[in-house]
């Protein structure tokens, strides 16, 4: 990392004392090949953490901050998720979904979601295997005070060599990216949690593509944003961290809007 760049609160906020009213894409659509051997027969976001599903919990996170217009960005085995979710009426909020013709990667999916996003001058866009403790009305607030094209959700993690490292100047530019290294050492990550401005569907093309590898990369000059974030951050794509996603199933419930009362239940 360039230098430290301002941060947002340090996790223990109360995400739902604010709103923000903006629709937001949920990226479920991957294969989770790494996760097969511990969850094979149904879409990673369906994973089960404590009696729900990991896609639930992004969900509830959600509407306890007032996010209700949802568009789920489907593929592999995409059948399974839209009869679980539905229109998401169960949930209080509105699905619509965008279902890939073929593997189209994150950026062939955002572009693909477009179609529903007609007259949205700013979206949230999230993968649908992580999880971060995030306030989306912060987020959209420091995206729109700097202009950007768009904005990402970073966090320090202790192994950033697994996610590569986001680097970035004191006014939260971003300036680079350092491929996945392997290595176990310290730094800023891509959270995988983004506000977009609508003119980011310009820089997109059709078709199979990453936001990570083909997108950003060639957007530093026009915007790129990063606002780091302090909360809890987890990413369920190996074994392992699925896991770990049990053991943290208590802050993740609560950061979901959810509390522990002879059962987890919603809270009201």
């Amino acid at each position: 990392m360039d230098t430290p760049l301002p941060s947002s609160s340090n996790g223990e906020m109360a995400p739902g004392n604010t709103a923000v009213d903006i629709p937001a894409v949920l990226l479920v659509g991957g294969m989770g090949t790494r996760l097969r051997s511990v969850w094979p027969s149904a879409p990673k976001p369906l994973a089960s953490v404590g009696n729900r599903s990991f896609l639930e919990l992004l969900v509830r996170q959600l509407r306890y901050q007032g996010i209700r217009r949802l568009v789920m960005c489907t593929g592999y085995l995409a059948d399974q998720i839209e009869n679980e979710f539905g229109d998401g009426r169960d949930w209080d909020v509105e699905i619509v979904y965008s279902r890939e013709p073929e593997p189209l990667g994150t950026a062939g999916a955002v572009k693909l979601a477009a179609r529903h996003l007609h007259g949205t001058a700013t979206f949230l866009v999230m993968n649908g295997d992580s999880f971060l403790e995030v306030d989306f009305a912060e987020l959209a607030q420091f995206h729109r005070a700097h202009r950007g094209l768009a904005t990402l959700a970073a966090r320090e993690v202790q192994n950033a060599g697994r996610f590569g490292t986001v680097l970035v100047d004191a006014g939260g530019r971003v300036t680079g990216f350092l491929e996945k290294t392997g290595s176990e050492r310290p730094g800023l990550v891509n959270a995988g949690v983004y506000v977009f401005d609508r003119a980011m569907f310009d820089h997109i093309a059709a078709g199979p593509g990453s936001l990570e590898r083909d997108v950003f990369p060639q957007l530093l000059g026009r915007g790129i944003f990063a606002r780091e974030q302090r909360g809890m951050f987890i990413d369920i794509g190996t074994p392992e961290d699925f896991a770990r996603a049990q053991d943290l199933c208590d802050r993740l419930y609560h950061a979901a809007g959810l509390q522990q009362n002879d059962g987890w239940l919603q809270v009201k």
